[in-house]
Order: C-alpha cells, then structure tokens, then sequence
C-alpha cells in the first residue's frame, strides 16, 4: 500500500529522474530511504554518459546498499524509482537486501511511452551441463570438506 509519505518520496524519484534529462542523460532517477524515511542516497541512469549497460539507478544504489547497510537497516529500506526496476536491476535488489520497493511507471506504460524500451531480443540458454566438474568449485568455496581433491 503506498502511502501520503511514499508518494512524496517517489516524486522526488520522479524530480531526479527529470533532472537526469536536462544533463542529457536517460530519464530513470530513484533514492533509497532508511526505515526512518530518510533520503540515504540518490542517482540517476547515466547508461549512455558512462557507456555501461549496467548504470542504472536502481542497480546503483542496490550495490551501495549491499556495500554501506547492515542487512537489518537494508531489509527495513525502501527504493523508490521512477520506472519499475528491470530485471537486471530486480535481481541486484533482492541480493542486496532491500526490503521494499516502490515504483512510478509499470514496465508496461513505459514500453506504451518508449516502445523501443520493451525491444530486446531473447537469450537462448542452454543447460545444464557438466554437472560434476561444475560442482566442483562450487564445494570446494562453500563446502571445503567435499570440495576439489
């Protein structure tokens, strides 16, 4: 349930995310808020400016929860952005630890505003394979005693 108090803060995502614009960057802008709903840290996407695929905002500041927060202090967080997180970004949240997000545009109005944001082809994936030579290192790091011999 979104609150009079989310809403003020996810308009201050939707501001950052206005303001990436007039510095030329894509428009995604989002902040983390302690359990307290203080601002903690905020960032824009600068994919293009920094030429890494990966500079989204909501990534951003999941890698600086996961480095700077305590896992009880990150699990009583929220983000707020301005665009519903990617999956890539999704995934970095949930390693992260954050415990709540809240979003402006679902992933479905921003493809009806940007249908170019929606355009990626698919992946194949194949697997598994090599099971017991894969495994292998995985013991060993996790399980020392039934690890690499």
């Amino acid at each position: 349930m979104i609150t009079p108090a989310d809403e003020t803060l996810l308009r201050r995502a939707i501001s950052i995310a206005a303001h990436a614009v007039t510095v030329g960057d894509a428009p995604y802008g989002s902040l983390l808020a302690g359990p307290d709903g203080t601002i903690l840290v905020e960032a824009h996407n600068t994919v293009r400016r920094d030429n890494d695929i990966t500079a989204h905002p909501e990534l951003k500041l999941a890698r600086w929860a996961a480095r700077e927060l305590d896992p009880d202090t990150a699990s009583h967080a929220t983000m707020y952005t301005s665009c519903q997180p990617c999956t890539m970004c999704a995934g970095g949240i949930i390693r992260s630890g954050i415990g709540r997000v809240v979003y402006a545009l679902a992933t479905e109005q921003l493809v009806e505003l940007n249908p170019q944001s929606g355009d990626w082809p698919p992946v194949v994936q194949d697997g598994p394979a090599l099971f017991d030579e894969a495994s292998s290192p995985v013991l060993a790091y996790y399980r020392p005693a039934e690890g690499i011999s």
